[in-house]
């Protein structure tokens, strides 16, 4: 992800796998099929797919017709779930520098950004895997 708001590597895998896991109906998904499409390292997607499954997000089978899937309906799990599973929980944080220049009660930047990143939660709090499912076909 790129610009303003930025996102880990990590937390960026756990969104996409998450939303690919929403656009399947059908037999779990395996960690190496989602790697393949996302073009990342099967071994990190591995340790996030741990995480998920550790926050209760997803679970996994192994062996022949194993993989991932989500553990409640698409249009139950938040984009901040996901997120905070893997990241921690999201703090709006009311001074950008945390430096002392100026009183963080009456900075003239703290409402600005204190007001963005409540925008951030809201929105990340609102959108459901069902508003991003990520098809590996239709990926452009």
């Amino acid at each position: 992800m790129s610009g303003l708001v930025r996102a880990s590597e990590a937390a960026t895998l756990a969104l996409h796998a998450t939303a690919i896991m929403a656009s399947r109906s059908g037999p779990p998904v395996t960690a190496a099929v989602m790697a393949d499409g996302l073009s990342a390292s099967e071994a990190h997607l591995a340790k996030v797919l741990q995480r998920l499954a550790k926050a209760g997000l997803v679970t996994g089978t192994r062996g022949p017709g194993g993989g991932f899937k989500l553990t409640r309906p698409a249009k139950e799990i938040s984009a901040r779930e996901v997120y905070e599973a893997i990241e921690g929980r999201l703090q709006v944080e009311r001074c950008m520098v945390g430096k002392p220049l100026c009183n963080k009660l009456d900075c003239p930047l703290g409402s600005l950004f204190a007001r963005l990143s409540d925008d951030v939660l809201e929105t990340l709090g609102k959108t459901t895997l069902a508003d991003i499912e990520l098809s590996l076909d239709s990926r452009s």
